[in-house]
């Protein structure tokens, strides 16, 4: 397969591991009804750059999502929020191609910007799609919607990342309800596409309606199908024999491109009674086809999303819940709908990095709702700005995060007034969001030094004699030590009153089949290290300097010791 290759790529291709650890910090908590526990919810919305977030993510959902929906900014040629370091600027990117000299003078009228801003796009998308890899489930399935401009390279970067063989198809979605009569060439663009990778998708759902079972056949509906082939009798001359009714002696001839079946499997057919004879010899005989036959209850989904609801529906949906309209060209819920379909059910986790105003979390939960399954979301959206006397910014959003936030909690809302006076009040249903920042981690980056003088690599061994960074926090600490131990957010800590010279800490969570105990104070007392109880597999986490040469040996014996 040819690579796409664009300037800037050798610097991003392996940019997602430059890009520092943060830890996500929990700001806030939503959970109804009102009275359930705040924090006995699954779903999560992350405000900061989602590069940032999709790293942090790693360590806890690496390889656990099994559907990823993105709707990136589409590239327009213009310059984009999520612009990172390593974008070029215009003038670097003129120069280098001989439209611009050292003094800043064109040398060309005609200058092709456009493709510093391929690059510049395809930059930002490709250490995204990378670490969206990464947290993909072997058997999870990514959709990315994209338009013309930048669809052709889409594909190529994601089949490099994901590989050619995990190529589903691409869906083609008409996007636009009235056609554009304003452009100046004369042609409607009415329509987007959704790439697709992964194993495999769902399917369509067979329909039902057209089984039936006039006849009270014991083997239950069928439906009428067609036996004609469609091979000349050069080709497949075994197809090609008169079809008599043994019953009736009725000779149906042979069509024109023979039988679909050979003699012997259409003997057998005959044999089951599967066969639909006409009482005309002119009639075309057909064969009964059981829906208790069917391999499975799903056939191929049209690449067509024709049914699909359009853009303008988005809008709508997005006016209805805030009165306004507050978020430019918001995809439509019947969408985002079709595709997690298409690979979720039960309690699988469903993840969407350019969350905008949110349309994936309202789906979820209606889907939820609608299939009785248990579906949950990690949302990601930067902080973008609102523009300056937009509706939105008028309405007192200045962010897009505010937004999306804000339609999460009108829908819950609207569904817990709908659920009002209803006897089927789903217990057990998840309506609620975690919202977590990025904050920096709390342990010191290594600087590598490459100069010759001792005292200056001396002085850097000494500022790194503790690794964490100043006036760290043991509760802010211990979140990403959960994270770096494999525990997820979500693990119960519960304090050991026991000991009484330190607080001690045991972690515990059903992902995982050990323990972990944490102690951060400055020092562990004798008493400590004497009484705690470790077993083979549990891990104790502490300060380095919290323990004594002869401490370490003596709780080495009782489990496994990692010191900070």
């Amino acid at each position: 397969m040819p690579t796409l290759h664009w300037v800037g790529k050798d610097k991003v291709v392996n940019h997602h591991h430059e890009v520092p650890f943060r830890v996500l910090n929990k700001v806030s908590s939503f959970r109804a009804p009102a009275g359930a526990p705040a924090n006995s919810t699954d779903n999560r919305i992350i405000h900061g750059d989602n590069l940032e977030a999709l790293k942090s993510l790693l360590p806890e959902f690496e390889g656990r999502v099994k559907c990823i929906y993105i709707d990136p900014p589409y590239n327009t040629g213009n310059d984009f929020i999520y612009s990172d370091d390593y974008a070029e600027p215009l003038n670097a990117y003129l120069r280098r191609t001989g439209q611009m000299d050292e003094e800043g003078q064109l040398l060309t009228t005609n200058t092709k910007a456009s493709g510093r801003f391929h690059s510049n796009w395809l930059n930002m998308m490709y250490p995204r799609l990378l670490l969206a890899r990464q947290l993909l489930r072997e058997d999870g399935a990514i959709f990315v919607s994209i338009d013309d401009n930048e669809v052709h390279n889409l594909r190529q970067v994601m089949s490099e990342i994901f590989g050619e063989e995990k190529f589903i198809g691409a869906f083609v979605w008409k996007s636009r309800h009235n056609v554009d009569s304003r452009n100046k060439t004369g042609f409607s663009k009415d329509h987007e596409y959704v790439l697709v990778y992964g194993e495999s998708i769902q399917g369509r759902p067979i329909d039902e309606s057209k089984y039936a079972n006039p006849d009270n056949d014991p083997r239950g509906p069928w439906m009428s199908d067609n036996l004609v082939g469609l091979a000349s009798i050069e080709k497949r001359p075994n197809l090609h024999y008169d079809l008599v009714n043994p019953d009736t002696g009725i000779n149906y001839g042979c069509p024109e491109k023979g039988w679909r079946y050979n003699r012997e499997s259409m003997n057998a057919l005959v044999a089951e009674g599967k066969i639909i004879w006409p009482s005309n010899p002119d009639g075309r005989p057909r064969r009964k086809k059981f829906i208790s036959e069917l391999q499975s209850q799903f056939t191929g989904a049209s690449s067509l999303l024709l049914e699909v609801p359009t853009t303008s529906v988005g809008t709508q949906e997005v006016r209805e819940i805030f009165g306004a309209d507050i978020f430019d060209f918001p995809k439509p819920l019947g969408l985002i709908e079709t595709l997690i379909r298409q690979s979720s059910s039960e309690d699988d986790l469903i993840l969407d990095f350019f969350a905008g105003s949110c349309p994936t979390a309202e789906t979820v939960f209606e889907l939820n709702r609608e299939d009785g399954n248990n579906r949950h979301f990690i949302l990601v959206q930067l902080p973008e700005p609102t523009h300056q006397g937009s509706p939105a910014r008028q309405a007192g959003y200045s962010t897009i995060a505010d937004i999306g936030r804000e339609r999460i909690r009108r829908v819950i809302a609207r569904m817990e007034a709908g659920d009002e006076g209803k006897l089927d009040l789903h217990p057990d249903e998840d309506l609620g969001f975690k919202c977590y920042r990025l904050t920096r981690s709390h342990f010191k980056p290594w600087q590598p030094y490459t100069g010759a003088d001792v005292a200056e690599l001396e002085s850097l061994f000494t500022r790194f004699e503790s690794p964490l960074v100043e006036g760290w926090q043991p509760d802010d600490l211990l979140v990403e030590i959960l994270l770096l131990q494999g525990f997820p957010l979500d693990s119960r800590v519960v304090p050991l009153e026991t000991f009484a010279e330190n607080r001690v800490l045991r972690v515990t969570s059903e992902a995982c089949a050990h323990d972990l105990v944490v102690c951060l104070d400055a020092r562990l007392h004798p008493a400590t290290v004497a009484a705690l109880d470790l077993r083979t597999n549990d891990v104790l986490v502490c300060l380095d300097s919290a323990l004594t040469d002869e401490d370490k040996l003596r709780l080495a014996d009782k489990g496994q010791v990692r010191v900070i």
